[in-house]
């Protein structure tokens, strides 16, 4: 007999208290969440037994796991009660429509401003050895600043030009700066370090990390493609462009483009070039079992190889889905990230050509330098 039976004899097993419904739903959930939902209007009033126990039943349980994922994704309450109110045959209307650009724009300024203080900080932090001494006398200085009767933003700046005094008397030593900036990584293999260095390189933000997906044994699965001489496939000239053809070559792997158009040199200009002249998809379906796809423009490029891994019609050892874009790309990667193939991708918005290439080829990298190793296969999972 269920807790809510020993409450009242009358209630059928499909209803849930409201700490059972938190249980079901998850995500941090409280019964104090639940009520002031209630409150608010974002979650209908429950019925109520006849011990005046608030009862719900699945409806409740799928409405209130909506709430959680939108508030998960920042949506403001109140622009989610207008986005779950609105009817499902209607777009949302132009106030609401509004009141979101309205958010957005304010998270991206958020955003910004966390950025410049991260940029404030790596200038502190990602030091290599030679200008640690500079950065020394730097942080006395700061440390100073408190007991100083006036620090104005002059000062503060006169400061920031003390931390470059010593750039122009030798190379940035890259590997040394990302030791202090790069979070903790040891439940990772060096492979996948390196190759999650290797993108933060390649785009210079280190929050990148937080993004990047590996699933279903992708390193395991690149290097044993790459090692058999597979084929490379990229959705456009400019990805295949960034590859390390030389290695590629070296391994036996030949590469093919889905686009060959070589005056293509942006993501929207593939990305029409992929609907305008369809000729790419009977390419598609010539691509041999076993190869890598390495996607870093198109967003329906990555749907289509998507759909045609589904359909059992095409069988990759390895994707690369890193297209850019703001609405079908980020649908693309979530659709990639669902299939059981293995993968390596970016979540949301971020992506390109240059990133995509990157992977493959620190892939690469690690298979002619470590050919070895076998680390990828006991820590953490890819």
């Amino acid at each position: 007999m269920s807790r809510v039976n020993r409450f009242d004899n009358a209630m059928s097993s499909a209803e849930l208290t409201i700490k059972e419904l938190t249980v079901a739903v998850g995500g941090g959930v409280t019964p104090r969440m639940v009520r002031h939902y209630h409150q608010i209007g974002l979650l209908p009033q429950p019925t109520r037994s006849t011990g005046n126990y608030r009862l719900y039943n699945d409806r409740d349980v799928q409405r209130l796991q909506t709430i959680v994922a939108f508030k998960q994704q920042g949506f403001q309450l109140s622009h989610i009660q207008k986005l779950l109110d609105a009817a499902p045959d209607r777009p949302p209307n132009s106030t609401l429509i509004w009141q979101l650009q309205q958010q957005y724009q304010t998270v991206i300024q958020q955003i910004a401003h966390l950025r410049h203080t991260a940029t404030a900080l790596e200038g502190l932090l990602g030091r290599d050895l030679s200008c640690q001494q500079v950065q020394a006398a730097v942080l006395a200085q700061i440390n100073q600043m408190d007991t100083a009767a006036t620090v104005g933003f002059d000062h503060l700046e006169q400061l920031w030009d003390g931390l470059d005094v010593a750039i122009s008397s030798h190379p940035e030593s890259f590997t040394e700066s990302l030791q202090r900036l790069l979070p903790d990584l040891s439940d990772r293999s060096a492979i996948e370090v390196d190759l999650l260095s290797k993108l933060v390189l390649a785009c210079g933000d280190v929050s990148l990390i937080q993004f990047v997906k590996l699933g279903n044994r992708a390193i395991e699965a690149g290097r044993s493609a790459l090692l058999a001489g597979c084929t490379i496939i990229t959705d456009a000239p400019p990805v295949t462009a960034a590859l390390d053809l030389t290695r590629l070559a070296h391994l036996n792997c030949i590469t093919k483009t889905l686009v060959e158009d070589v005056h293509l040199n942006s993501a929207a200009e593939v990305e029409r070039e992929f609907w305008h002249h369809p000729g790419w998809q009977q390419r598609l379906d010539h691509v041999p079992d076993r190869c890598i796809l390495v996607v870093g423009c198109a967003p329906s490029a990555l749907l289509a190889i998507c759909q045609a891994i589904e359909q059992n019609r095409l069988h990759p050892a390895l994707v690369i889905g890193m297209p850019i874009g703001f609405s079908h790309a980020p649908a693309a990667k979530r659709k990639l990230m669902r299939l059981s193939v293995p993968f390596v991708t970016i979540s949301g918005t971020l992506g390109g050509g240059l990133l995509a290439a990157t992977a493959l080829n620190a892939i690469a990298d690690s298979l002619l330098e470590k050919p070895d190793c076998h680390c990828h296969l006991t820590a953490h999972p890819n």
